[in-house]
């Protein structure tokens, strides 16, 4: 136990305290944290007390499976405790500011995991907290999901530069994290979207300069057939995120031609994987023989969820912060 702690404190730091958006970590960091949930993954039980006596806050806005599981399974296993806060009702800031509940969560827990609507929440809460806070998804970015992602593909090609990704739906959050961290990584991004749905100009901007640097290319279309072909990999997502309930008749009808199906899977590389964030509508954004294909990689992608986000709350968790 003695030894592995020692090697664990070896390990370079992180460039950052938090992780608030996928553009935080440079591509050292990334490296660093697909290297320790590889070593996670294989050994679980070398990291069970890596983060003995530490705690964690996980405040969620928004209902949860996979997010809320695998940080409170991780934290559990790595040999810390997490303590569940609801704000679906009343929503982060409504009952007492922000600011405040940074500052009293700061003395009795070690790190933060915020899952929240406005993605100006999340910043609020690493501005006012002297320990780490983690994004596990608002509305304009979901880094921890990209990092089980580019984990998943990393696990099925080894190499990441040079591979192209598909995504196909609507230009949401997820859809920003693949773009910023997949530019980072080399990897090359087409999003497929209605018109009108495209991903915001920002980040796509910015996606575009971090491609500039890796040599991988970032592009926005409207022809699923065209962003698909010869894509190593193809990922789909709900048509309509939490807090869009309002417009999910209208979106049925504008999305139904970017349904992910077994055409135009076929459209993809030969060895192309299918992914999807999870929860999935069956038969709207991808088809049944689609999602349980065995090019699919979803329920991998869930997996990884729980290894990259014990590896990241490690190397942000295991030194004291406060």
């Amino acid at each position: 136990m003695m030894a592995v702690m020692a090697t664990i404190r070896k390990l370079e730091t992180l460039s950052v305290r938090d992780l608030l958006a996928d553009q935080d970590l440079t591509r050292d960091d990334l490296k660093l944290i697909f290297d320790l949930s590889e070593r996670v993954k294989a050994a679980p039980s070398e990291f069970s007390q890596a983060l003995r006596g530490k705690q964690l806050a996980m405040i969620f806005e928004k209902p949860s499976l996979r997010t809320r599981t695998t940080f409170e399974v991780g934290m559990t296993s790595l040999g810390g405790f997490a303590v569940y806060l609801d704000h679906t009702k009343p929503r982060l800031g409504e009952r007492e500011a922000i600011k405040d509940i940074a500052r009293n969560l700061e003395r009795w827990v070690h790190g933060i995991v915020a899952r929240t609507f406005a993605h100006e929440s999340v910043l609020e809460l690493a501005a006012n907290a002297s320990i780490p806070v983690i994004n596990a998804l608002t509305d304009l970015f979901h880094p921890c999901q990209a990092l089980a992602d580019f984990f998943t593909l990393h696990e099925k090609f080894g190499s990441l530069k040079g591979l192209k990704l598909a995504f196909v739906g609507d230009g949401n959050n997820v859809s920003h994290s693949l773009m910023i961290m997949g530019a980072k990584l080399g990897v090359s991004i087409r999003v497929a979207t209605p018109p009108g749905y495209e991903p915001k100009s920002e980040v796509l901007e910015a996606a575009r300069a971090f491609a500039t640097e890796t040599g991988a290319t970032v592009e926005a279309l409207h022809d699923p057939v065209r962003a698909v072909a010869g894509a190593q990999a193809v990922y789909a997502d709900v048509w309509t995120s939490m807090g869009q309930e309002y417009a999910a008749h209208m979106r049925s009808q504008v999305f139904a031609p970017y349904r992910v199906t077994k055409d135009l899977m076929a459209a993809a590389d030969s060895a192309a994987v299918f992914m999807h964030c999870l929860p999935a509508h069956r038969g709207q954004e991808v088809t049944d023989e689609v999602i349980d294909s065995t090019q699919s990689v979803v329920y991998d992608q869930a997996e990884n969820r729980l290894h990259a986000q014990k590896a990241l709350m490690i190397l942000l968790m295991q030194d004291e912060h406060a």
